[in-house]
């Protein structure tokens, strides 16, 4: 058995570092630094954030054209880097205060605006955003009402559409509609705790209405009472 001496193992475990050039956009000329081949963009961060003496939470960092996020999906973006690869750096400039914008802030009011997949999300559900909004090209509204509708009523939906071109065959078309459409009311309906009254006096007990409600007998009430 050949033994490993233990220097050896740990230049081993050691990952390979190379030599990357950073330019920074503005006056600054280009510089080299090292850094592991595999890296993640959060690390590569703090590194260059470091090396260069600039904010870290405000650099933007572009590789070979793609402009790189610490997270996709909810995971950290892993790199493999090459030797003399060319990472562009830029520093976003701060926002100015809220009260300084006096109405220019329309590109944040559009990000507030934008669907976020929440992070407590399941993976597969992560996946399936990144697919639909990076590779298919999904505008937000669409992506809103995939994400917003419950998988029992995805199944629904698709039941639905399976039975149409029967329903069509046997001419019950117009029936289908109609029974689909009162099916989602009475399925929307909800239920009432004890206690609590309707606002149609017809479904409570007694016909008891609610206070306030405005019928033909309180307009008489009012009226002999010399209210109006």
């Amino acid at each position: 058995m050949y033994c490993v001496p233990r220097n050896e193992t740990w230049k081993l475990e050691q990952p390979k570092r190379l030599a990357i050039t950073l330019k920074t956009i503005g006056p600054t000329r280009p510089t080299s630094l090292k850094v592991p081949s595999s890296i993640n963009v959060r690390d590569l961060r703090s590194l260059i954030a470091g090396f260069s003496q600039l904010p870290g939470e405000r650099l933007k960092l572009i590789l070979r054209g793609e402009v790189l996020h610490d997270t996709k999906s909810g995971d950290d973006v892993h790199l493999r880097l090459k030797d003399r690869d060319s990472v562009i750096v830029a520093v976003k400039p701060k926002s100015p205060a809220r009260h300084i914008r006096n109405g220019f802030d329309d590109e944040d009011d559009e990000d507030d605006l934008k669907f976020q997949i929440p992070q407590s999300t399941s993976r597969w559900k992560r996946k399936l955003f990144t697919f639909l909004h990076d590779k298919v090209k999904l505008p937000y509204i669409l992506l809103t009402a995939i994400f917003s509708i419950s998988l029992k009523a995805w199944a629904f939906i698709i039941l639905w559409f399976m039975l149409a071109p029967v329903a069509y065959r046997w001419h019950l078309g117009p029936l289908y509609i109609l029974g689909t459409g009162f099916s989602i009311i009475l399925l929307n309906l909800g239920k009432r705790e004890d206690g609590e009254l309707s606002a149609y006096s017809v479904f409570n007990e007694d016909f008891r209405e609610l206070p306030g409600t405005l019928n033909a007998d309180r307009l008489d009430r009012d009226i002999r009472a010399g209210q109006f």
